[in-house]
């Protein structure tokens, strides 16, 4: 065989060279090769949001500010007890499935990681914390506003943005006080967000003199609403709200125009979103949509907002769809915790975490409360006008 020959030939040739005459002298050893730089500690941190079904968009969106965050912070190098570190993002898919939901904070729990930003829906967001609560690991959620998470009595839950207490509030109130709402029609998709934020709004109709004519539902997969849109229907009301997402809402407003119902149509954040726009298209006139974002920036503040946008967009040829700057400013809150605290373990850095004060982040001033929510959350109502979403107001 060739290569058994060859090696035979220089297994020769070099018993030659040992026993022979002088024929020529062996070289001098090779100076030995540097150490190799040793290999920073890499520090794991997970991000979980619906990246497959109906609200992919959505998750991929928010996936995108968690490595957007952990790839500048590489970029600019963190030190933690004496030793450049590396962080790596642990992604998972939880299709906005409490049962996957679940499955994926367990997975991620036996990874190491060391934090948790996610999970989008408070759906998956609320049976995954009690995991994360059980292993010692912060969570911070960009998107869940369903209250029982934060009031659980875990100390490693955090949010972002304001809960439906203050957003379903807010909007109830704005349907009788200013769009001049009296009888109001309520739908929501049966989940912990839908049906968290629709019954706050309900309850601030009331409490502000409007009519709550109508309760229906449906769920976060359906397509055909002609029988629960003709029962409302027949109580002409002046506002319809939806405790839902984009991707039922577009539909639904499609089948809403097909039946020739104009009422103004109302829903929180979910469907605060331009992809709403794009899945309503004719169907959404001017003025007809009412929405708020658990969220938002004014002033001087906007500048840093309108700059993660701009390299957003550069970074992944697309818009920043709702939650990307919560996230991004998420990563970061929790990894200047570990800073702060000169320790990535969470039992050392989680205390610093809850004592978060005045981070200044994209998505505006960060502390937390006693509990783990936003202090002094805000809320950007919106409307659509020209096929584009239009801020009205940030209140607080």
């Amino acid at each position: 065989m060739r290569i058994k020959s060859t090696l035979t030939l220089i297994a020769a040739a070099t018993l030659l060279v040992a026993c022979g005459k002088k024929e020529e002298a062996a070289p001098a050893p090779a100076a030995p090769a540097p150490a190799p730089e040793p290999v920073a500690n890499v520090i794991k941190i997970g991000h979980v949001g619906p990246t497959s079904g109906a609200i992919a968009h959505l998750g991929k969106d928010n996936e995108n500010g968690a490595r957007m965050a952990i790839d500048e912070l590489n970029a600019a190098g963190v030190i933690l007890g004496g030793q450049k570190v590396t962080f790596e993002l642990l992604a998972e898919d939880d299709a906005a499935d409490p049962k996957q939901g679940t499955a994926v904070a367990q997975k991620l729990v036996d990874a190491k990681v060391v934090g948790v930003v996610g999970h989008l829906n408070s759906g998956t967001t609320i049976p995954a914390s009690k995991i994360y609560s059980d292993a010692g690991i912060p969570q911070i959620s960009p998107s869940a506003t369903n209250p029982k998470y934060t009031r659980q009595g875990y100390q490693t839950t955090f949010r972002m943005v304001a809960d439906d207490t203050q957003l379903g509030g807010t909007l109830g109130r704005y349907a009788v006080d200013t769009l001049n709402g009296k009888s109001i029609a309520v739908i929501d998709d049966r989940t912990a967000y839908g049906q968290g934020v629709a019954e706050e709004f309900a309850k601030a109709v009331e409490a502000a003199g409007g009519t709550v004519v109508a309760k229906e539902f449906t769920t976060d997969k359906a397509t055909d609403f002609t029988s629960i849109l003709t029962t409302i229907k027949a109580k002409k009301p002046d506002v319809v709200f939806f405790g839902g997402m984009d991707a039922v809402a577009g539909p639904m407003m499609k089948q809403m125009k097909g039946l020739a119902m104009k009422p103004k149509f109302m829903g929180g954040d979910g469907i605060c979103t331009t992809e709403l726009v794009k899945l309503g298209g004719d169907a959404i006139a001017d003025d007809q949509v009412y929405c708020a974002e658990a969220g938002g920036v004014d002033g001087e503040a906007k500048v840093g907002m309108d700059e993660f946008k701009v390299k957003y967009q550069a970074k992944f040829n697309t818009d920043v769809k709702l939650y990307a700057p919560y996230v991004y400013d998420a990563v970061n809150v929790m990894v200047a915790a570990m800073v702060k605290a000169d320790s990535a373990d969470p039992a050392k850095y989680l205390p610093v975490l809850a004592a978060t004060s005045e981070f200044k982040g994209v998505s505006g001033p960060v502390s937390f409360d006693e509990r783990g929510d936003i202090k002094n959350g805000a809320l950007t109502l919106k409307t659509v006008r020209g096929g584009q979403l239009t801020t009205l107001a940030v209140i607080r």
